[in-house]
């Protein structure tokens, strides 16, 4: 009978070789560290949107206004705490994770696509965390208003449309570059075979 789920190899780590804060090979941190901030700081944007749109009267804000402005401040401080694992694994990304000419501290990278991609990555990404931090500190600023003000909104959508173009440059570095994507060539991943390899079974075969 033919098999038709495979469990072990994507959940083993014997044989993976261990990158420090980068991750291990074929498990690196930051991607899924990622998803969290992204989905945060988009979430926000539609919390505060709808916060804006609908609070009345800054004398008697309405319930689902200030609930929404009240979820939108809870979970934009969830993800400006994630990027903060985030930005610690794309920086130790950029350092090791790209050839570079010489040794020191940081080194000089090659001048190549994919270190100007994932340059601008990091830019857009580090303009989109200062916005937060901004918006957080408004936020709690003006907490008594209860309800996103215009200047809240702004930030908040300012923040998500940019997360998701960074989110863009990201996505490219790994789907058309292959940064930190193992190489499956020799492997039998992509062979009709009922028999799993796992990367334990690559490195006796090596």
């Amino acid at each position: 009978m033919a098999r038709l789920f495979s469990f072990k190899p994507a959940l083993s780590y014997k044989g993976r070789r261990f990158h420090g804060v980068r991750g291990w090979a074929g498990k690196p941190s930051h991607p899924p560290l990622t998803d969290i901030p992204i989905a945060c700081y988009v979430l926000v944007a539609v919390f505060d949107v709808l916060s804006y749109a609908t609070y009345g009267d800054a004398a008697d804000v309405g319930s689902f206004a200030h609930d929404a402005f009240v979820a939108g401040t809870f979970v934009i401080i969830a993800g400006a705490l994630v990027s903060l694992a985030t930005i610690t694994t794309g920086f130790w990304d950029w350092w090791k994770g790209i050839p570079r000419r010489k040794a020191g501290p940081l080194g000089t990278a090659h001048h190549t696509q994919v270190w100007r991609t994932i340059n601008t990555h990091a830019i857009v990404m580090v303009t989109v965390t200062v916005l937060v931090v901004i918006d957080i500190v408004v936020r709690l600023t003006g907490w008594d208003t209860g309800y996103a003000t215009l200047a809240i909104t702004i930030l908040s959508v300012l923040a998500g449309l940019l997360v998701v173009m960074g989110a863009a440059y990201g996505g490219s570095l790994v789907f058309d570059y292959q940064f930190n994507v193992e190489d499956v060539s020799g492997t039998t991943v992509w062979d009709e075979t009922e028999v799993d390899q796992t990367h334990a079974d690559r490195a006796k075969e090596a």
